[in-house]
């Protein structure tokens, strides 16, 4: 039982040394989301930090609103897009520890 609980306790550690390499990793990523066959181009990096907003010249005249849902759309497309690289880059670091369905990570 001893050696067991050891076991685990380095697998643990292992496992929080490999995310937070992998939290480094993706910090410095960057992923685009657009909208509007790309009049509105918004930029994040992994920690959802906003890096560059860019916004065809053409888009900007009297129609403010559709401006302002072209903006929205983008940034949701960018959120969900790290969200998926977020999950890519973290996936495999639980594999093999036989978590029960629906637990997340890190604590």
């Amino acid at each position: 039982m001893k050696g067991t609980l050891g076991n685990m306790m380095q697998q643990v550690q292992k496992m929080q040394e490999q995310m937070q390499q992998a939290q480094a990793e993706l910090a410095e990523k960057e992923v685009i989301g657009s909208a509007g066959a790309d009049a509105v181009k918004i930029t994040m990096n992994g920690q959802q930090q906003v890096k560059n907003i860019n916004i065809d010249q053409a888009m900007v005249g009297d129609d403010f609103e559709m401006l302002e849902d072209l903006l929205i759309a983008a940034f949701n497309d960018v959120l969900n897009k790290i969200s998926e690289l977020q999950k890519e880059n973290m996936g495999g670091l639980t594999e093999g520890l036989n978590l029960p369905p629906g637990f997340k990570m890190p604590f």
